[in-house]
């Protein structure tokens, strides 16, 4: 069943956003990941059929085996286990809805670069640094960095772009200790991602995390290390120097860089090989991570 959008009527829609429509029921939020894609902060007119339930699979095992570092938002992703209420919608979100813990999400995405590429090699070129991070000379496109970097953004809404912000303007706006400690957090997270990934033959070039309060304590929330909100790339092709081949959403910005077309909304329709290509890209993603076969 491909799921562009939900419409639960019974149950508070609380966001639509770029893919995820999520749900409040009473202290506890319900988030439906959709078949929806996005490039350029625009919403794309066509879906990749299962998109939403591999990047659901797929954050469900980070959030497992990163649950030591920092606690997440996770109740429940098994429909059964679900309120009464959602019954009459169970065969609609099997598999790519999460019943989560009710946070008050931080306002920034908290981005860790562990290679050069995207918007971080675009600054890096126009001013040797990103975010404010001065780095070595002569860097070429992908390399590596000597180590990883926090470099965050603020958090648009749809249609809006994100701005990559410095630590010091983070510290402005949720206090210094917090901006501290969630660097610190997104840190240990992606170090230990990506020692995992690439184990699996994926390098993670770079991820966004999103962080939440919840009873005074930070947690994680939202989605963690997909192909939406990370670049994979295979480590057996990695040559630096350029744009590298990737597992992820990049394949879609690759091809609508050849477009003629603003970024601005509406997008332009996919061709189906390109959306074929996508699909297969995911869930070669989820397979060499997991080590589960998708289904």
């Amino acid at each position: 069943m491909i799921v562009t959008e939900t419409d639960l009527k019974e149950i508070r829609l609380l966001h639509r956003g770029k893919v995820r429509d999520i749900y409040e029921l009473d202290d506890m939020l319900l988030i439906v990941a959709t078949d929806r894609i996005s490039a350029f902060d625009v919403v794309l007119p066509n879906p990749v059929p299962d998109k939403g339930k591999v990047l659901t699979r797929i954050s469900l095992f980070w959030f497992e085996k990163l649950s030591s570092i920092v606690p997440n938002h996770i109740i429940t992703a098994d429909v059964n286990e679900f309120p009464d209420v959602l019954k009459p919608y169970s065969q609609q979100l099997e598999g790519r809805s999460m019943l989560c813990k009710k946070a008050e999400p931080l306002p920034v995405e908290c981005i860790v670069r562990g290679y050069i590429t995207g918007s971080g090699w675009k600054d890096y070129l126009n001013t040797g640094a990103v975010c404010g991070i001065r780095l070595p000379e002569n860097l070429r496109e992908s390399d590596r960095l000597p180590e990883p970097i926090f470099t965050p953004s603020t958090k648009a809404d749809v249609g809006d772009h994100d701005e990559n912000i410095s630590l010091e303007a983070v510290s402005s706006t949720i206090g210094k200790d917090k901006a501290e400690k969630i660097k610190e957090i997104s840190l240990d997270l992606y170090t230990t991602a990506a020692e995992y990934a690439l184990e699996r033959g994926v390098i993670i070039a770079d991820t966004k995390f999103e962080m939440g309060v919840h009873n005074g304590s930070l947690i994680l929330i939202d989605e963690v290390l997909t192909p939406d909100s990370s670049r994979f790339w295979p480590a057996d092709s990695y040559r630096p120097g350029g744009p590298q081949p990737s597992f992820d959403k990049q394949f879609v910005r690759d091809y609508l860089e050849t477009l003629d077309w603003d970024k601005k909304a509406p997008g332009p329709e996919l061709p189906d090989e390109i959306i074929e290509k996508t699909r297969a890209r995911y869930i070669e993603a989820y397979e060499r991570l997991t080590g589960n076969k998708f289904k």
